[in-house]
């Protein structure tokens, strides 16, 4: 099964040079947990995270409206390309424990594949599995 039969098609998406907090309103308004970041040329350059926003900017002290995306963005985003298989989209999760990646043609993103939704499949329940597994083993408890 390929990524583009599973993916979110309907991604919105944020300017590197935008507040933090419009990255938040649209998480916010969208019920999303990640948002690409685009260059002037619509190429994806980033992905910001819940996380991120409260790791890198809120506990640090930043204030989200008046610190730009690509300050606490992941600059390195991990991509899987909308012909790539599922299993491959799971593995990249495992490895790079990620729980959402942006799905891309020539650079810009078609598309969102979130570690549930392969495990919606049913069909991926090992790969699901071990990628949360990877995910959550250097998760810090409190």
């Amino acid at each position: 099964m390929k990524v583009s039969e599973i993916m979110a098609r309907d991604v919105v998406s944020v300017g590197r040079d935008e507040p933090v907090s419009c990255a938040a309103r649209l998480m916010e308004r969208y019920n999303i947990g990640a948002v690409p970041v685009s260059g002037e040329d619509g190429r994806i350059v980033g992905v910001v995270t819940d996380r991120d926003i409260i790791t890198r900017c809120v506990a640090l002290g930043e204030m989200p409206a008046q610190t730009p995306v690509k300050r606490i963005m992941t600059k390195k985003a991990v991509t899987v390309n909308a012909g790539d298989d599922v299993r491959r989209a799971a593995q990249l999760m495992a490895a790079r424990r990620v729980r959402r990646l942006p799905v891309v043609e020539d650079d810009r993103v078609v598309g969102m594949v979130s570690l549930g939704d392969i495990a919606a499949l049913g069909r991926f329940d090992m790969e699901a599995s071990l990628a949360l597994s990877e995910i959550s083993s250097n998760i810090r408890r409190l």
